[in-house]
């Protein structure tokens, strides 16, 4: 049997790449499920899968133990209206709500991290076995951005650090220099069609930074762009998706690059060196 490895498992497209993966490089995959949120196609890799309510933290511990497994990742989007309204915390999970300092994700996560680890279950970067899917720095897909368009991006770049220091999201979206959106609780792509309702009769081209936070812990809540948000970007009149390098997975690169090929987005990998000049 190949060496074992918990996933708690999210919703979206994440947990899957990642399941896929280690089942490919021979891991057993031990799943936690959330209610309603993990999406069901996780189960056709995984050695053994269990779901739970959210807030349930105890279960999860259990389960993890009882199969023997000492190392998990965190993937897949848990939204901000779940954490409000939906949690149902069994009795571990309220102990650990009511240490919290804030309801930021980080904190949450940092707390789930600290609880398993008391149960010695280690919890391992959300890049594990992905690491060939972070992107580099320089021009992944599309026409090299021209010189005004850096220039917003440069912009953009240092706000988003801004907003995501602060922890209230990870992307701007802008146009000539000017920040039209930031997102909040509803994501990079609603966020990004915010930004395209707001423009749509004022023309122009929108400009979407994407960055990690500072001091990026790579267990939790890493950046992740995929071909959805190109196509999202599309049909809000945007044409460039700069990310950060080293930082954000991508989520398929072949479905990234033909979507990048289908709509005409340019994306970026960038840095604090790519800015430096501008």
């Amino acid at each position: 049997m190949g060496e074992k490895i918990g996933i708690i498992a999210g919703g979206g497209a994440f947990p899957l790449l990642f399941a896929a993966e280690a089942r490919k490089a021979g891991r057993e995959v031990f799943v936690v499920g959330l209610n309603d949120i993990t999406p069901k196609e996780i189960e056709r890799h995984a050695a053994a899968i269990e779901y739970f309510r959210l807030g349930n933290v105890g279960g999860p511990i259990e389960f993890l133990k009882k199969n023997g497994v000492s190392k998990v990742l965190m993937a897949g989007s848990v939204s901000h209206v779940n954490i409000f309204g939906g949690v149902l915390p069994d009795l571990r999970g309220a102990k650990l709500l009511f240490k919290l300092r804030d309801k930021k994700a980080n904190a949450i996560f940092a707390a789930i991290a600290e609880e398993l680890a008391s149960d010695g279950i280690e919890v391992v970067s959300s890049a594990t076995l992905l690491e060939h899917l972070l992107v580099k720095p320089g021009l992944v897909a599309g026409k090299k951005p021209g010189d005004d368009v850096m220039k917003t991006a440069a912009y953009g770049w240092k706000a988003a650090k801004a907003v995501a220091a602060l922890d209230i999201g990870l992307t701007v979206v802008l146009r000539d220099q000017v920040v039209v959106a930031v997102e909040g609780i509803e994501g990079t792509d609603e966020c990004i069609k915010r930004a395209g309702a707001l423009t749509r009769e004022k023309g122009g081209e929108l400009t979407v930074v994407k960055v990690a936070r500072p001091g990026q812990d790579m267990r939790f809540d890493l950046p992740v762009a995929g071909a959805q948000t190109l196509r999202v970007m599309k049909a809000s009149g945007a044409t460039t998706l700069v990310v950060e390098a080293g930082k954000t997975l991508i989520l398929g690169m072949e479905e990234l690059l033909a979507a990048a090929k289908e709509t005409g987005v340019t994306v970026l990998g960038a840095d604090d060196s790519t800015f430096a000049q501008k």
